[in-house]
């Protein structure tokens, strides 16, 4: 070494404010020149002390180097020599950057170094890209400057550390939050799929990834993404049976458990595989089968080489990483398939529902108006069908609701439209037809026949029958609400005609839309005139046996039909606007009644009163709220407000901050008929609301339905999981009662405990 060279840092003392690899590094180069101070104060001959530095330093495993002016090595220990592809310290020296690496790392290097000569000040924590060796590169340096014992710059001085590891792993953590980013925003599964084998191969170069899904009938594996391999290949593979010896992929699918194939050419496992990919020159094939949550298998995750041998450590963990987040994107589609399904179509028939069609009629008329062409619309009822019901059962009832679903499928093109309304009600929905009403009947009448063919339920042979209710466009409406008032009048004039038959709509029934305008008016004079009651039905706690609350249910004392029931009032006042004003009396009514009750001393309960959608969204809607505790001198928590699902997500920020402004009022809120309307769970957990309230349509057949079951049981767990209560509506037995106990469901309301009474039963019952 040049006797005038000073290899002392003059600014160690600067304070280094870095990651921990900085502070590291920093404090190996301190204790390394503590260390060779030490020795060189304790050996007189210069020789030793060369001989000890040199050991030292060639000992140590970061890279140690000083360079000249012009960026020449002048001296590096042989971590660094090794490094840059030399075998001996002297091949180095007087070689520069660009002697060695890429032009554009050379300058990345040379232009910091220019940095630290120019100013003289030291730069920490650099991160270098050394791309030298056959693989990437990473290291972590700090470069100060060289001077000599007059003080001049005289070069560099260099202290590099391997932290491509570090790098991989940082890179891997990125990568993997990308990709759980993209789940989140519900990227299609080709493109992340995509995104994550490119990834896989980003850290594994050489190596190239698949994913293959299983397709619906289990038998079988299809393309999910692949980019890399030949497209020949993709295409070879595409649909290939999965089985016992069905390559690597196949046979993991089959098993449910990873297949590692060293060799694809000798292995047994590729025998009836083997042409398919010789031409391709894979020689290895490393699969892992890609699992659900409940471990039932979606697919399978592979890697391919060209070489011949097993996966090591980190590509095993890097499949299995693959393997899980692929699992994630997957069920979270299949999720977000179902819910949107399930948004749209109807649970027990798999047809379109009323949201569906809401959404497609208007573009039927929109292109009928367009074409010239007709559109006809029909409501179908099913004839005794409560009958059937009763008779054999609900699920016979449900058997013979899919049933006729399929037939009436059968009988219309993928142009048209089957809807189930609810219960035994269809509509029909024909589009492109002639203008022709005997085209519209023949049509309708194939599919009256075909539900009519004889077909066996609960081991018996029935015939079931139906009344339909037909309307053209642009004949009997212009609207979608128009020609479903008027197919709805021939509906129910062909059940009056004694069923089994088919109604066009006419100006008879017309008239009959006319008798209902009255009916509408007499709504209107029970109203002005006070003609409604209230009932209420209790709610009891199954662990204590109290009742604690009550729901207030509308009843229409009419003049001459005497108690009309909430199912005739509530549609009719939809309909007309008048749910307004009824609702508001109502909410008064439970107030004053629930005080009164206290006044009267009994013990303190909470009623609950349904809210539509229509006074829901009343501008006013909090603060009659309000008046009416007020008037009543009712404490705001002896009140909950019934919502459901559907009025809701109509507007969901709207609704809740209507929400919001109700529970800072004191009330309780609860989600009414949980599970039949669509709700999404973000917006779930966001809603302000003490009780879900279970439907009784999956209470009914509880504990023989093992859908309802789960269907019930998942809304319990997901309240107990969102720290909501529940409850469950149309209790009537006690195996229902038991399922629900069991479930860990507590509260309950329905005939179990009591059917809605008037007020003066209800303090009896209380009391």
């Amino acid at each position: 070494m040049t006797k005038n060279l000073d290899y002392s840092w003059r600014d160690s003392r600067t304070k280094v404010v870095g990651n921990d690899d900085t502070q590291r590094l920093m404090a190996a180069g301190q204790r390394l020149a503590t260390e060779v101070s030490r020795m060189l104060a304790s050996e007189p001959d210069i020789a030793d002390r060369h001989y000890w530095l040199e050991t030292m330093v060639n000992h140590i495993p970061d890279y140690i180097y000083a360079k000249d002016l012009e960026g020449r090595f002048l001296v590096a220990n042989q971590a660094t020599v090794t490094e840059n592809g030399f075998r001996e310290a002297h091949e180095i020296v007087g070689k520069t950057d660009f002697d060695i690496h890429t032009p554009e790392n050379a300058r990345h290097f040379a232009e910091a170094e220019r940095r630290v000569i120019e100013t003289g000040e030291p730069m920490f924590g650099i991160e270098e890209l050394n791309a030298v060796s056959k693989e990437e590169r990473w290291l972590m340096t700090s470069k100060v400057p060289l001077r000599n014992k007059q003080g001049a710059t005289i070069g560099i001085v260099g202290v590099s550390r391997d932290i491509t590891d570090r790098k991989k792993a940082e890179r891997l953590l990125i990568g993997q939050a990308r990709l759980l980013e993209l789940i989140a925003k519900s990227t299609p599964l080709t493109e992340f799929f995509r995104e994550l084998i490119l990834m896989i191969e980003g850290h594994l170069p050489g190596i190239v990834g698949s994913i293959l899904l299983l397709s619906p009938d289990g038998q079988h594996l299809l393309m999910g993404a692949a980019p890399s391999l030949a497209e020949a290949y993709n295409a070879a593979v595409h649909g290939i049976a999965i089985g016992p010896k069905a390559g690597s992929c196949g046979t993991a699918a089959w098993r449910g458990e990873p297949v590692v194939v060293a060799d694809v050419l000798s292995d047994p496992l590729w025998e009836d595989a083997v042409d398919i990919v010789r031409p391709f020159g894979y020689r290895s094939c490393w699969s892992t089968p890609i699992h659900s949550y409940q471990g039932k298998v979606l697919g399978t995750f592979a890697l391919y080489s060209r070489e011949v041998g097993l996966p090591s450590a980190e590509q095993t963990e890097l499949i299995s990483m693959a393997a899980h987040l692929a699992g994630i994107a997957i069920e979270r589609r299949q999720s977000e398939e179902r819910i949107q399904f399930m948004a749209h179509h109807d649970a027990l028939t798999g047809l379109p529902n009323r949201v569906l069609f809401d959404e497609c009629v208007a573009g039927a008329l929109q292109q009928a108006r367009a074409s010239g062409q007709w559109v006809a619309l029909a409501f179908l009822d099913l004839d005794n069908f409560k009958l059937i019901n009763d008779t054999l059962g609900h699920h016979a009832g449900d058997e013979l609701l899919r049933l006729v679903a399929g037939r009436m499928l059968a009988c219309v093109r993928n142009s048209d439209m089957i809807v189930r309304v609810g219960g035994d009600e269809f509509i029909i929905l024909l589009t492109c037809l002639p203008p022709d009403s005997g085209v519209v009947t023949s049509r309708l009448e194939d599919i009256r026949t075909a539900i009519g063919a004889p077909l066996a339920l609960s081991g018996r042979s029935l015939q079931v029958s139906c009344s339909m209710g037909v309307v053209c466009y642009p004949d009997h409406g212009q609207t979608a609400t128009e020609l479903l008032a008027s197919a709805d009048s021939a509906m129910y004039r062909a059940k009056e005609v004694g069923r089994n038959n088919l109604q066009l709509f006419d100006a008879e029934m017309a008239a009959k839309a006319r008798e209902k305008l009255q009916r509408y008016e007499e709504l209107r004079d029970a109203v002005a005139r006070g003609e409604f009651v209230l009932h209420y039905q209790p709610q009891m706690n199954l662990k204590t046996g109290r009742v604690f609350a009550a729901e207030s249910l509308l009843r229409w004392q009419h003049p001459e039909r005497g108690l009309v029931s909430p199912a005739e009032i509530i549609p009719l006042a939809e309909e007309t606007g008048l749910i307004v004003p009824i609702g508001d009396w109502v909410l008064n009514e439970a107030c004053r009644q629930n005080k009164a009750w206290q006044e009267a001393g009994l013990p303190p309960i909470v009623v609950s009163v349904n809210v539509s959608a229509r006074q829901f969204r009343e501008r006013n809607w909090v603060s009659r709220v309000a008046e009416a505790l007020a008037e009543s001198g009712l404490e705001a928590c002896y009140l909950e407000l019934e919502l459901t699902e559907s009025l809701i997500m109509q507007d969901v920020g709207a609704a809740i901050a209507t929400m919001h402004e109700l529970q800072v009022l004191g009330v309780h809120l609860a989600i009414d008929d949980f599970g039949t309307g669509y709700s999404s769970l973000s917006a779930l957990k966001s809603f302000p609301v003490r009780r879900l309230k279970i439907d009784r349509s999956f209470i009914q057949d509880i504990p023989g339905d093992d859908d309802d079951k789960a269907i019930t049981g998942a809304i319990i767990s997901l309240a107990q999981k969102l720290q909501i209560e529940v409850i469950a509506e149309g209790v009537e037995t006690q195996a229902q009662v038991d399922f629900l106990q069991a479930s860990g469901c507590h509260d309950v309301q329905g005939y179990f405990v009591s059917r809605p009474v008037t007020p003066a039963a209800f303090a009896a019952l209380l009391a």
